[in-house]
Parts: C-alpha cells; structure tokens; sequence
C-alpha cells in the first residue's frame, strides 16, 4: 500500500510515523519546509521536497494524497495539486476544515476527475500512542480503498466510521470540536472555583486525580489535568490567551441558520474571545494549558 502525506505539522508527522513504521506501507512524506521531510525519512518515510517529487513515486499507481494542512491554505494547496495530479487520484483532507467548503472542494475536485474525501481526526500529539479518532466523509467506494490506512491510524485505542457524502468527516469533526470548548470551559471554571472558593489550600491535583477515579467527570482532559496541577499548580508562565481554531465558531453559525440554540458552546467561544481582548484568569490559563497538553499548542497562545 502506498500513500502520500503533505503537511509534517503536529498531527501530520505522526501519522506519517505511524504508517510508515507498519512494514506493508510505503509513505511518501512533503512538507513546505525541508527538515521535517528529513525527520519522516528518520521513520522510514520516503522524502519528497516537491510536489513533482511526490508523483514521481506513483508510477503507474493510483496517487492517495493525505492533506494534513491549516484551514486557511487548504484551496491554495488543493489547486496546486489539482494541476498536476493524474485523474483517479483520492485526495484526502484530514485537516480541520469548514464542512460547507470540503463539499465545495468535492465537486472541484470530482470536475477535475478525482475524488475529495474528508476525514476529521482528533488525537492530539497522543495519536501515534494512542490511535487516533478519524471522522469520515466522501464516497463509499473510497472509504473502503483507504481503509486499510485508517485501521492502522486507529491502533491500538483509536477508531474510525464512514458517515456520508462528502462535508459529513469534517460536520462531525466539527461538532465534536465545539463539544471540547464547552467541556474544556465547564472543567476550567469548576477548577478556579474551588481555587478561589472559600475553603482555602484545596490541592487541585488531588481533586482532580479523585475525580478522575470512578467520578462522572472521569476523563481524559480530567486526567490531563491532574498532570498539569501535580506539575504547575499555580499555572506559573501562562498569559492566559486562548486561540479559536474555527470549529466552534462554524458550529454556532450552523446552528443559528437551523434555530438551534447552544448556549454552553456559545458561552465558551466567547470566553476565548474575550481573552484575546485581556479578560484573562486562572481558568483561561488552564483552557491553555489543557491545549498544550492534548495538541501541543503554544502555552501563550
């Protein structure tokens, strides 16, 4: 099996890693930047420091391009693929895209003789130990080409499902990231309330490792936290400033146009908002410091 991966960020190195070091697939690894095609060759990917380089590895087979790519360079990239990518080829979009776009790159994309096929995936820097949780959308006959991929992603705890046409992988991907920013928000504030609450000296790392034992709010973003209360305590060295990557923000819309209201979600985008305009405290700090955690965001926004 043979697949190519363009984007070596965060997620997109780890996934080239983790296909690269299962002995029945060949990854053919391009980045923008050199040194992380150097680090996937380290894994056993093959380097590709151009585009022209990345095809010149499918002779004569099918091209499945993996784009692991920020939401805002996604067109750009995808037209400069689409101009010299042969017919029949399976791009796939793993990124955090707008759903509303990836049905519109599906039919750009069907024009031009090829298929578009979207995956949301959620793991965080975690995915290459843990699996990884991939969302998927586009034609039937895809999903299974590409399968054998995905169930190597997802070992050993991961999983993936097909849930429709093309815009579905990344609807879901969507809703489960807006889901995170009001779980995220609700485990923050609860946590600056019994810090600042009136019993004084409360150790959150053991509420939290309580918590995390045989409690309704057992999680991972709990267990998160007990790490980052056993090491920084006083969130020491964070500003505070939470960035919104978009899924929120295209959830609320979405629901606005179907009259669905979603208050907790809504209350939660608007709170990293307002920490980018200096509405800042220990509980926008920890927002941070759980995104460090799980996806190796900057700390400091």
């Amino acid at each position: 099996m043979k697949i190519a991966v363009h984007g070596l960020g965060r997620m997109g190195s780890q996934i080239t890693q983790k296909l690269a070091e299962t002995e029945d697939v060949t990854v053919v690894a391009h980045n923008r930047s050199p040194e992380p095609v150097d680090e996937a060759i380290q894994h056993g990917a093959i380097g590709a420091y151009t585009k022209e380089e990345v095809l010149d590895n499918f002779k004569n087979q099918r091209v499945i391009l993996w784009l692991m790519l920020p939401a805002e360079i996604v067109d750009e990239q995808l037209d400069a693929w689409l101009a010299i990518l042969p017919k029949d080829s399976i791009i796939i979009d793993g990124g955090n895209s707008d759903y509303r776009l990836s049905i519109e790159r599906a039919k750009k994309v069907q024009d031009q003789g090829s298929s578009y096929f979207d995956i949301g995936v959620s793991g965080g820097v975690w995915g290459y130990r843990n699996g990884f949780s991939m969302m998927c959308g586009g034609k039937q006959e895809d999903f299974e080409i590409i399968k054998d991929f995905l169930i190597i992603l997802s070992v050993p705890n991961g999983d993936f499902d097909y849930y429709g046409p093309s815009g579905s992988g990344h609807f879901v991907k969507m809703v489960h990231n807006a889901v995170e920013y009001g779980m995220m928000e609700s485990l923050a504030e609860g946590y600056r309330l019994i810090k600042e609450g009136p019993i004084p000296n409360i150790d959150l790392a053991k509420v939290a490792r309580v918590w995390q034992h045989g409690s309704v709010v057992n999680s991972w973003l709990n267990s998160l936290i007990e790490e980052i209360m056993t090491e920084n305590p006083k969130l020491d060295n964070i500003n505070g400033v939470v960035a919104e990557s978009g899924e929120a923000r295209w959830s609320i819309e979405t629901a606005q146009k179907l009259a669905i209201p979603l208050p907790a979600i809504e209350v939660s985008f608007q709170k990293r908002i307002d920490s980018q305009n200096g509405d800042i405290n220990y509980a926008t700090k920890l927002l941070s410091a759980m995104r460090n955690k799980f996806g190796g965001h900057n700390l400091n926004n």
